[in-house]
This record gives structure tokens, sequence and C-alpha cells, in this order.
């Protein structure tokens, strides 16, 4: 395995932007995946949507800050080079997961917008994307929820490919993206 770690990983802005936006994820899906456990209506199940919605457009900003930062950092090779198929399958992942990141948050902005409710952003109510539509607006929830469903699977086929290039293909892809102090206990 490669060890020439600070040559070879992303800078740590980018490192620190992949895992901020995995903990977002993380507290975007658990928030509404647990809103159930308190009865509609009810004040802790609005302030959990509240914070879904929230931190959902949290993950819009940083997606919008990645690619910009990644042209400002070069992005480290993979030691060894993994075959050129799985490159492609790589960018392909990669690209999906942005659209993801993009799409999601847009469409829970334009089924709030729709449904004709306040769009919150930590004291801020962001203008509305579309004229009020209740039937609009449960067709573009039921399509975020379908994306939703599916984001489940892109993220973890990301992080099954991380694994299986560090175990099985004993190359850096994960190395690289890793923090400093996860390397560190890694390398032991």
């Amino acid at each position: 395995m490669h060890n020439d770690w600070n040559n070879n990983r992303y800078h740590s802005v980018m490192i620190a932007l992949h895992w901020l936006t995995a903990l977002l994820l993380i507290a975007v899906y658990a928030l509404i995946e647990l809103r159930d456990i308190y009865p509609k209506g009810s004040e802790p199940r609005e302030l959990m949507k509240m914070w879904h919605f929230m931190l959902g457009l949290s993950v819009l900003c940083v997606a919008i800050a990645r690619p910009v930062v990644r042209l400002i950092f070069s992005v480290p090779p993979i030691t060894p080079t993994p075959a050129v198929w799985q490159q492609h399958l790589a960018r392909l992942v990669h690209l999906a997961l942005y659209v993801f990141l993009v799409a999601m948050p847009v469409m829970g902005w334009l089924t709030l917008s729709a449904a004709g409710k306040p769009i919150p952003f930590f004291g801020l109510h962001l203008p509305a994307l579309l004229e009020p539509n209740q039937d609009l607006a449960h067709n573009i929830k039921e399509i975020h929820e379908t994306i939703g469903v599916f984001g489940y699977c892109l993220i973890g086929l990301h992080a099954a490919a991380a694994i299986f290039h560090h175990h099985f293909m004993r190359d850096d892809t994960l190395m690289r993206m890793l923090p400093v102090v996860c390397r560190n206990r890694l390398q032991r």
C-alpha cells in the first residue's frame, strides 16, 4: 500500500467538505426517518421536519461548494492506478452523487414552495420557487421520497467501493479521503 499520505491525499478542505456532506446526510436521513416517533402535527415532529429542510438546504450549499473547491485543489491519483473501467465507473457514481446532492434539496424546496409552506433556513425564509399547487407538491414530494430511497443505495455503493478498494484492491482510494486521525489509526 502507498505510504506517502501527505503527497497522495486530498487537500484538507476537500476532506472536510466530504465528511461534512456525510454528516449532513446522516442527520437529514435520521431526522426524516425518526419523525414518525412523534404524532403528526406535534411540535417535536414539526421541529424535526424543519431541521430536515434546513440541513437539506445545507447539503445543497456544500454540494455547490465542492466542485469549486475541486477546481482549486488537485485530485490525487489513486495508487496503484485502477483499471480504466473502474475509473469510468467511479466517475459515473460521483456524477450521480453530485446530481443527488443538488437535486434532493432543490426538490425539497420545490415541494415546500408548491405546498405554500415557508422555506426556513437558519432564521431566513427563502423565496418560493413555485406558486402553491397541492397536486404538484404531492407529486414532487413522491419523487423526492423515491429518490431518497435511491440515495441510500447510491451512498451505500460509494462507501462499499471505498471499503472494497481498501481491503481487496489494496490501493489508497480510501486513505486519500480520510482525516489524519483516522488514517493514523488505520496505519497502525
